[in-house]
């Protein structure tokens, strides 16, 4: 079976009735690139590190031109497909021919899934009925909060009491991952006590949280930081016990991110399950693995478990995969073997990498390992703890059998 993905295109901004008050877009300054792992071996930039990490799309595509590629995918594609989820650069729920998307791919008769709506788009809530009708199975849909006014105030949303109408709806029928961004002193606190409770009579699968970030080394990496000028932020511990006291206190799935899934016991996991420790590879040979400052010294005890000697180096970037070229400068080189692991997704241009963590004149060899070791709140919302756990034995077999090839 096979998963389609129709892109509607659209502009983060103009294609989503303006930006939200703590969106990570606005104030994008520049397109330079930051190199990856998409990038030729000689040039440094592509479209996924230049254009696509800003989100830097057309416009809405019209509807034509989304049927005649959602035609020529089904026609590249061996199996059958099961589900087909609706995203874009914009919002879908501000998609101008929205209803007669919904109706041309409800025809397929495949479960239909939003990845992301805000429900700005959405003024009149017989929208949901009509959602429903045409085979829409999931969503995750973004709340901020069930007070209408803080979402008029925050999202800017010009009906709000619509938005949460089809939410309420929707939270009826079918499978609602709501989401909320959380801004200290906005929708915090009482405020996102109310907003659980209201989520959970209605009937939502679950609630994803966001820590609002405002500063680089939180992952504003698009020249942007601040979003919010003086605003307030959660620490990484101070969240992680948000979401875990909410968690406890509502019987709906509550996860956050950067840390964690606390049902599942994520991210990593696989540290609660000393039996399948002992299933990954021993590593036998020393390397540097270089990773955000969140998931550091958790890769540093599974690798430590299974035998490494080697330091697993922090940088000051929470995030592994929002690493860039500036983070690399600021790592003491003294620290690091003569071999260096990158993350996989890293926003870093591989020659570039060798040249900065080569400066003390030792020339050193930089890989990169796999792009995911575990699932972050996100991905592991809709997972059960076996298939997060199946994911992080595969990520850190990966990682290891990549220090056991290439280390000394």
């Amino acid at each position: 079976m096979s998963h389609l993905t129709v892109d509607l295109g659209g502009r983060p901004g103009l294609d989503c009735r303006g930006f939200c008050s703590y969106c990570y877009f606005k104030h994008v300054k520049d397109t330079t690139s930051f190199g990856c792992k998409y990038c030729l071996p000689f040039q440094k930039g592509c479209d996924y590190c230049t254009r696509g990490v800003r989100e830097g799309y057309d416009a809405f595509k019209s509807l034509r031109t989304v049927a005649d590629e959602t035609l020529a995918n089904l026609q590249m594609m061996s199996d059958d497909v099961d589900r087909i989820t609706i995203s874009g650069g914009g919002d879908p729920s501000c998609y101008p021919e929205f209803r007669d998307l919904v109706e041309l791919l409800g025809s397929m008769e495949v479960p239909l899934h939003i990845g992301y709506t805000s429900g700005k788009g959405f003024d009149d809530p017989a929208i949901a009925d009509h959602l429903i009708a045409n085979g829409l199975a999931e969503v995750s849909y973004t709340v901020f909060a069930a007070d209408p006014e803080l979402r008029r105030q925050w999202m800017h949303d010009p009906t709000p009491e619509a938005s949460l109408a089809v939410l309420d709806r929707l939270c009826g029928a079918i499978d609602v991952y709501a989401a909320a961004v959380v801004i200290p002193g906005v929708n915090d606190g009482e405020v996102l006590e109310e907003t659980c409770a209201w989520l959970e009579e209605r009937g939502a699968k679950g609630l994803i949280l966001m820590r609002f970030a405002n500063r680089t080394d939180q992952g504003l990496i698009l020249g942007n930081a601040p979003i919010i000028e003086g605003q307030q932020v959660h620490t990484v511990d101070e969240f992680h016990e948000l979401v875990t006291n909410l968690n406890d206190r509502f019987s709906m799935k509550i996860s956050g991110t950067p840390l964690g899934d606390p049902s599942i016991g994520s991210p990593f996991a696989i540290l609660h399950e000393p039996d399948l420790l002992k299933k990954l590879p021993r590593v036998r040979k020393r390397a540097t693995v270089i990773t955000g400052s969140v998931a550091a010294p958790f890769i540093q005890r599974v690798l430590s478990i299974r035998g490494s000697i080697a330091r697993v180096v922090a940088v000051k970037k929470e995030i592994a995969c929002l690493i860039t070229a500036d983070d690399l400068a600021g790592v003491n080189l003294r620290r690091l073997e003569d071999v260096v692991i990158l993350p996989g997704r890293a926003f870093v241009h591989d020659a570039e990498a060798r040249k900065i963590l080569s400066a003390d004149g030792v020339d050193r060899e930089v890989v990169r390992g796999p792009d995911m070791l575990t699932a972050d709140a996100e991905t592991s919302m809709g997972m059960t703890r076996t298939e997060v756990l199946d994911k992080e034995m595969e990520g850190f077999a990966a990682l290891i059998n990549t220090i056991n090839r290439y280390g000394l």
